[in-house]
């Protein structure tokens, strides 16, 4: 009971992230190119693919975040197939197509400097990797990879959110950094991290899951 109030919790967080996620990517829809975090963008915002990059990154975000959501129900695998069949379709075609490409570029030309350039090309690689190998082994029905791989997946999905979770904190605590340290900090920190919760997610859970099984 206590496993299900918190998974409930869980993906009540997740649900509300993602309303501010969309209310922040409201302002967007003006195409201005002084807008919130455009304004750190000045330097590039000429550059026709990083500014396509940026709108479709942008207003694509809250399906990523929905539909790798509805991966993590089990009411929905159990009773629902084709609901979690299409949902993951939706999630792999988009973060394949859209997101991932589109985060790969914008993370050429991230705020920071080289080491936030880094740590933001090599998550949209590895976010780019886990989807495709999720989708492969879903393919194969090897349902214990595909698991793992999609919540290694969903876990740099969530990125979008802890970083600004992770900006949030240390502003409000008032962190003595420099802002391009601190940017550099939560860059590395707002996927890290969340890998390693992964990890240990995947340690207690997909155990359970068949190796090989239809849906």
């Amino acid at each position: 009971m206590l496993k299900r109030i918190s998974l409930f919790i869980l993906a009540g967080l997740i649900l509300y992230a993602s309303w501010l996620m969309l209310l922040l990517s409201l302002p967007y829809t003006s195409f201005e190119r002084h807008v919130d975090f455009l304004m750190t963008k000045q330097m590039v915002y000429h550059i026709r693919h990083w500014r396509i990059s940026f709108y479709i990154h942008v207003f694509i975000s809250i399906i990523v975040l929905l539909a790798g959501l509805l991966q993590f129900s089990w009411y929905l695998l159990k009773k629902y197939p084709g609901v979690h069949r299409t949902s993951g379709k939706i999630y792999v075609f988009t973060v394949l197509l859209f997101s991932g490409p589109t985060g790969l570029i914008m993370g050429f030309y991230a705020n920071g400097g080289i080491i936030a350039r880094i740590s933001f090309v090599i998550l949209a690689t590895l976010w780019i990797i886990f989807t495709y190998r999720g989708w492969r082994y879903a393919v194969q029905r090897n349902w214990q990879k595909h698991a793992a791989m999609m919540v290694r997946s969903y876990a740099l999905t969530l990125s979008a959110i802890t970083l600004r979770f992770y900006a949030f904190l240390l502003g409000t605590f008032h962190v003595p950094l420099h802002p391009i340290t601190k940017y550099m900090l939560i860059s590395w920190l707002s996927w890290t991290i969340n890998l390693l919760i992964a990890e240990l997610i995947m340690k207690k859970i997909i155990s359970s899951y068949p190796v090989k099984q239809s849906v």
